[in-house]
């Protein structure tokens, strides 16, 4: 009975003493990258959406933070729809095991991206997403060799595309669309220097003609919709290509069409919409298995080739054309 006594009594002095133990000692996170995120969260103005950002917790337990299970440092931060006014703090780059960065649907977020960025040297997600960021976009981005989705979509960035981006070797995707940038597609996207990352450029002011660069990859996923680029997009086609979507629509192209006669087995989606695109559709089109066509609004003629899927679209994705027709159109006479 009083060895039952004592064993009870240790295990209750145990139990006190733990629970009076400093947070220090029993949270996972690292003290260091919880003095950076209480700093960031102090230079974003203390918002409400990171009220669980308390120096008293464990910071692998707040809200839009995600730990390294081995080393307990932060990898990942995502912050999302919150009501913040103020410029991306500096002191984000004092985040040394960061692997992920989100900051989407911000849209008081200002000003331009930090220099310091670059000190997050594991960093393989950077997405700045439907935010109010300006400015040019900066050439320093690759030096952020790790990276393989760099998303800047959805923003108000101006200037020229840094050719420098086609440096970052492990790239997978590459999002600029829904911004302001002016200028050409840069020559040096024809050279990656490793993979050939999906490229959305759309809904942009980018002018010029195509590089005859771009010819020398293979591109799988391109959409350089709503600019106003010119000339031949031939080089993007022939049966040695991987191409599977491309959207061209709403430009200057201004080819003949009958021309580009060789198409990728893999194209499955080709919007060539509101251009001034001639001659007539190849008949090679009738070979492919393309889940999307349009070619409405171009100065397009001939009959439409009967085969293929080019009969299961309606009127729409031929239409507005010079003297196309044939199903779905009017008949040919």
């Amino acid at each position: 009975m009083k060895t039952s006594l004592i064993t009870f009594t240790a295990t209750v002095t145990v139990i006190l003493l733990c629970s009076t133990l400093p947070l220090s000692l029993s949270q996972r996170c690292n003290v260091k990258d919880q003095i950076t995120l209480l700093r960031i969260k102090n230079s974003l103005g203390n918002p409400t959406v990171l009220a669980s950002w308390t120096s008293n917790s464990d910071c692998c337990k707040w809200h839009y933070v995600e730990c390294d299970l081995y080393n307990d440092r932060i990898k990942s931060l995502t912050i999302f729809s919150g009501n913040i006014s103020a410029p991306i703090p500096d002191t984000l780059g004092n985040l040394p095991y960061l692997e992920t960065l989100i900051l989407r649907k911000l849209t008081n977020l200002t000003g331009q991206i930090p220099a310091t960025i670059t000190k997050l040297v594991h960093l393989k997600t950077l997405t700045l997403s439907w935010t109010n960021l300006s400015g040019p976009i900066p050439s320093f981005l690759s030096q952020l060799k790790t990276l393989t989705t760099l998303d800047l979509s959805y923003n108000n960035f101006n200037g020229s595309i840094p050719p420098e981006l086609a440096t970052l070797p492990n790239l997978e995707s590459l999002h600029l669309d829904r911004n302001a940038l002016t200028g050409p597609i840069p020559d040096s996207f024809g050279n990656f220097t490793g993979k050939v990352p999906a490229i959305y450029l759309s809904h942009n002011l980018l002018n010029g003609t195509v590089p005859k660069s771009l010819a020398q990859v293979n591109f799988t996923w391109l959409d350089l919709s709503r600019n106003k680029l010119q000339g031949d997009l031939s080089v993007f086609f022939g049966t040695n290509k991987t191409i599977e979507t491309a959207d061209f629509s709403r430009n200057l192209f201004e080819f003949n069409f009958t021309t580009l006669n060789e198409f990728p087995s893999s194209l499955s989606v080709l919007d060539l919409n509101h251009n001034s695109i001639y001659g007539s559709l190849p008949e090679t089109l009738t070979g492919l298995q393309l889940q999307s066509l349009n070619v409405s609004y171009n100065r397009l003629c001939g009959e439409i080739p009967v085969g293929g899927r080019l009969q299961n679209y309606d009127n729409t994705a031929y239409f507005h054309n010079r003297c196309l027709c044939g199903f779905p159109l009017q008949a040919c006479f």
